[in-house]
């Protein structure tokens, strides 16, 4: 695939990649066969970006893509003191 610079900007480095595997959180939620078969139809469909928007109202989807984004992108820490 060629990718545009604007596309290159939302590629995950493989470093963050590798965090997912090691995150016991995410495990957990994997654990959830309602989540397996979500992601597994995700991953078979035709129309990926249409069933997306579906999954996106999702709760546990929702959770499992937050968990995801936590890992690999953790929120900045607001309104912290210095020690």
């Amino acid at each position: 695939d060629i990718l545009s610079e604007e596309d290159e900007q939302d590629r995950v480095p493989l470093q963050k990649l590798k965090l997912l595997g090691e995150s016991e959180e995410l495990r957990g939620l994997l654990q959830n066969p309602h989540l397996r078969q979500l992601l597994l139809t995700i991953d078979q469909a035709q129309d990926k970006s249409s069933l997306m928007r579906k999954l996106m109202q999702e709760p546990l989807f929702v959770e499992f893509a937050d968990c995801c984004l936590g890992i690999v992108e953790p929120p900045e820490k607001e309104n912290v003191l210095p020690e």
